[in-house]
């Protein structure tokens, strides 16, 4: 009975009470946690946007789609984690969290090593890829090598986070990130606005910010009763390394490959000047802000489903994804509304310059169904990542990519007077397609079901 007290205080029971309720009670600190995250990369824009220089712009943004690709890739493989910790607990089988933890650790660190040297050797040849504006080509360079050099901490950041949502606490997660972001924060106006060093500057403080939560992450875990050990044994390379690398490398490829096409975008957009570079650049970090809802959900919904999957609990786990999608769009309308009339206030907020201000507000017009699309897309790759069957969404995110998004998004850039309404549109379209997709994976899983008789 002791133990089981202890287990509750750090995870909640998914399997039982208000879907609804316990769904947005989860989601809510991830929430959080995603929007702090995200301030990351607008605090750097909206900073050297004010006090640096108009080329800075076009740096910090061009590099930090770069850094996002390698920041998204390291939480899609980390969601293998939260996924099979879920699972265990719902299982019951608390013993073998520590095992997953321990691998956990030694692999990651490896790829941290592997990450650093990529990311230093190679920022030219990204920012080559990526057709940085003349003027920008440095910036961008020296931007992605300084955050690469502390690509340790964003790695190590996200591990814990995806463990302590495993457990079903999103509430330290929250915590550490609220810590990165006042660092960052302080960081920016202490580095770009006071010793105007500009791009230089905002790596450093991104950088600053991730070292700094992670170590007083590692304080408040020494304090906190955990539901589980973790032995000096279990740190070492065992089996369930590769039971969370089975979950978590096709959802990384699929987000690998599903940020480079955005990075096509970028290459496509870099080619209409530094203006329009500068205005998607900004837009981006709207865009951002926008896709936390789904976001969330997505984390959400996938430990929500593995923890009732676990339990042997299918029509809960199908109830939640419905309810995952009515809470997506019933915000997301609202959101689209927003970015479809008023897309030049958030913009304004990174830049004082009218044009750049212009073709951010452009894009945004063209992407804010997005806004209500992604809430199911996403709702579907939570409960489908929850069953631990991450080839659907793999497939779906590779096929959007490379057969909808980037070629329509080129298609459309040939049209004579192309602005970015007519880029940004490719990307709700390409979410219409994903609909379609899992809505037939979802009809072939649900008939396969009920032949096995588990549904």
């Amino acid at each position: 009975m002791a133990k089981k007290a202890r287990e509750n205080t750090l995870s909640d029971d998914f399997t039982q009470g208000s879907i609804a309720g316990k769904l947005i009670k989860f989601m809510i600190p991830v929430l959080g946690a995603l929007i702090l995250q995200a301030m990351y990369g607008a605090v750097d824009l909206i900073v050297v946007g004010q006090f640096g220089t108009n080329a800075g712009i076009s740096g910090v943004a061009t590099g930090s789609n770069v850094i996002n690709l390698v920041t998204f890739v390291i939480t899609s493989l980390t969601m293998g984690v939260t996924v099979l910790i879920s699972r265990y607990l719902g299982e019951r089988s608390v013993e073998r969290v520590g095992k997953v933890i321990g691998g956990a650790i030694c692999f990651f660190i490896a790829l941290a090593a592997v990450l650093m040297a990529v990311l230093l050797l190679f920022a030219p040849q990204f920012a080559s890829w990526l057709n940085a504006p003349e003027e920008a080509y440095d910036l961008t360079v020296t931007y992605i090598r300084i955050c690469g050099a502390g690509i340790v901490f964003v790695v190590a950041y996200n591990v814990i986070s995806g463990i302590f949502r495993g457990l079903g606490n999103s509430r330290l997660p929250l915590i550490f990130v609220l810590i990165a972001c006042i660092v960052n924060v302080i960081g920016d106006l202490v580095f770009v606005a006071g010793l105007q060093l500009d791009v230089a500057g905002a790596a450093l403080a991104t950088i600053l910010a991730q070292a700094v939560s992670v170590v007083l992450s590692f304080v408040i875990i020494r304090r906190q009763k955990l539901p589980f050990t973790v032995s000096r044994r279990d740190i070492r390379f065992n089996r369930e390394i590769a039971t969370f690398l089975q979950l978590g490398i096709p959802l990384a490829l699929q987000e690998c490959l599903t940020n480079i096409s955005f990075l096509i975008l970028c290459a496509i957009i870099n080619n209409m000047g530094l203006e329009a570079s500068s205005g998607y650049g900004i837009a981006q970090k709207v865009v951002s802000f926008i896709m936390l809802i789904p976001s969330s959900l997505m984390q959400s919904m996938s430990a929500f489903v593995a923890q009732n999957v676990g339990a042997g609990l299918e029509k809960r786990a199908r109830r939640a994804m419905v309810t995952g999608m009515a809470i997506g769009v019933t915000i997301g309308v609202f959101i689209c509304a927003l970015s479809f009339f008023k897309g030049d206030i958030p913009s304004s907020l990174f830049t004082s310059n009218e044009v750049f201000i212009e073709k951010s507000a452009e894009y945004l017009r063209g992407f804010s169904p997005e806004a209500v699309l992604t809430c199911i897309v996403f709702s579907y790759i939570g409960y489908f990542n929850g069953h631990s069957k991450p080839l659907p969404v793999m497939v779906q995110g590779i096929t959007a990519s490379f057969l909808v998004r980037v070629p329509l998004s080129y298609l459309f850039s040939l049209k004579p007077g192309a602005s970015l309404v007519d880029i940004g549109i490719a990307v709700p379209l390409a979410s219409v397609y994903g609909i379609l997709f899992f809505a037939v994976c979802y009809l072939f899983t649900t008939r396969k079901m009920k032949r096995d008789g588990t549904l």
